[in-house]
C-alpha cells in the first residue's frame, strides 16, 4: 500500500458540487410567521425600555434641579442677610466714624435743609434764538 492509498482511504474527497437542496417551504412559512410575531414583541419591548430609561433620566434632572433651587435659595438667604447687615444703621454709623473719619454733629451745628418746591412750567415753549452778531466791517454776511 503506498502513500496516495492511504491518503484515500483516510480523507475521501466527496464533491458536493452537483447536490441541491430544495427549500422546505412549511419551515419557511413558520419561519415567516414567527419573524412577524417577533419584531413587533422586540418594537414594543424597545419602547418600553426607552420609556423606561427616558423616565429615570427626568428623575435625575428634576432631583439634580432640586438641588440646584436648595442651593440658590441658600445663597438668596446669604445675600439677604448680607444686605440687611450693610444696611444697618449701627454699621453704616461705625464705617463713617472709623473708615471715613466722620463726625456726629453737636447740636448747634445741626443744619436743617428745607425742599424747595419746583417752579411751575411756563405756559408757552421757550425757543432760544440765534442772532448774528457783526463785529465791524472786517466780517462779511453769507
Amino acid at each position: 500500500m503506498t502513500h496516495e492509498d492511504f491518503a484515500d482511504l483516510v480523507s475521501p474527497r466527496i464533491r458536493n458540487a452537483p447536490i441541491v437542496r430544495e427549500l422546505d417551504k412549511v419551515r419557511q412559512r413558520e419561519l415567516r410567521g414567527a419573524l412577524i410575531l417577533a419584531i413587533p414583541l422586540v418594537a414594543v419591548l424597545l419602547l418600553s425600555v426607552w420609556q423606561h430609561f427616558e423616565l429615570l433620566q427626568h428623575g435625575y434632572r428634576i432631583e439634580q434641579m432640586r438641588q440646584e433651587y436648595a442651593r440658590q435659595q441658600e445663597l438668596s438667604r446669604h445675600l439677604q442677610l448680607e444686605i440687611e447687615a450693610l444696611q444697618s444703621p449701627a454699621r453704616i454709623e461705625r464705617v463713617a466714624a472709623g473708615q471715613l473719619r466722620m463726625i456726629a454733629p453737636s447740636a448747634d451745628e445741626e443744619t436743617v435743609l428745607r425742599r424747595v418746591p419746583e417752579a411751575p412750567a411756563p405756559d408757552q415753549p421757550l425757543v432760544a434764538m440765534r442772532r448774528e452778531v457783526s463785529s465791524g466791517p472786517n466780517r462779511e454776511s453769507n
